[in-house]
């Protein structure tokens, strides 16, 4: 296959499951105790689950529909048909959004993030066989980004499994012929970047959040594949990218300095352009 055809199809995948995420992106944007809940309203949404992610949409009907009620665009066909909820929603809740409402992310706007970015790795990484995990791994760490730039959240469901995923994806691509990484340093690197996560976690636990040190367990597979420069480059990365976005916002007088941003997006962004750099290098 030429690369432009392995691109174009790399692009096609990332749409068709980028497609797919608004839902999900939704469920999972549940914020913290101390924080406002968030809505399309802006008003106060039913009691969530101690899961950790949203079991009813805005107008209080429960989630069905393909894979359980967790892909696909975010609407309810029940809003506004005035049908009771199993729980007895009041109707002042239940009439928030009329039928058809999109009450999360956009999916051609996630459709398009996820295409940019299965058609980077893809360009990257050639025909190589671990190209097949980037392109798994890519629309997660797509909706990690959007959770936690939503609510400064990265839920459990989705990067400890990435964490064990990432390791043992890899393990298997070893296996392949051809495969241009090395297993054992991804090995190595998914506690190793975890540690250092952990210690700036203790150090500063305001400025860092636990969901980072979990999901740079992941992180250090990923990058870990191409080896320890590449390693110390998508780190480097996420954190340059993060100070200076951290720090435009402060010149522009949006945040005080003290003010804490989500860094999850910049740790997944640094680890993206470490694997494109560490791929092409390979």
């Amino acid at each position: 296959m030429s690369t432009a055809l392995l691109v174009l199809a790399a692009a096609l995948w990332g749409a068709a499951a980028g497609a797919l995420l608004p839902r999900a992106a939704y469920r999972f944007s549940v914020p913290e105790e101390s924080e406002e809940p968030e809505n399309s309203e802006g008003a106060e949404e039913p009691e969530e689950p101690e899961e950790g992610w949203r079991e009813r949409c805005p107008g209080g009907h429960p989630f069905v529909g393909f894979g359980g009620g967790w892909i696909g665009r975010a609407r309810c066909g029940q809003c506004g048909t005035g049908s009771p909820s199993s729980s007895g929603t009041p109707v002042g809740l239940r009439t928030r959004c009329s039928p058809g409402t999109l009450y999360g992310p956009g999916a051609p706007t996630l459709a398009t993030v996820t295409a940019l970015v299965c058609a980077a790795l893809a360009a990257a990484t050639g025909t190589r066989p671990e190209l097949g995990v980037w392109l798994l791994l890519a629309p997660v760490g797509v909706l990690l980004a959007v959770v936690d730039l939503r609510v400064r959240r990265l839920p459990d469901p989705l990067t400890l499994p990435l964490a064990a995923a990432a390791p043992a994806l890899l393990g298997l691509v070893a296996l392949v012929p051809e495969h241009s990484g090395d297993w054992s340093t991804a090995l190595w690197a998914t506690p190793a970047l975890g540690a250092f996560y952990y210690l700036l976690w203790l150090i500063n636990p305001r400025g860092m959040g636990f969901g980072d040190v979990k999901l740079a367990l992941g992180a250090g597979a990923v990058l870990g594949w191409y080896g320890w420069p590449t390693v110390m480059l998508g780190t480097f990365a996420g954190f340059l990218s993060g100070a200076l976005y951290g720090w435009g916002l402060v010149l522009t007088g949006r945040t005080g300095r003290k003010s804490a941003i989500p860094f999850g997006p910049f740790l997944l962004g640094g680890t993206f352009a470490g694997l494109l750099i560490g791929a092409y290098a390979a």
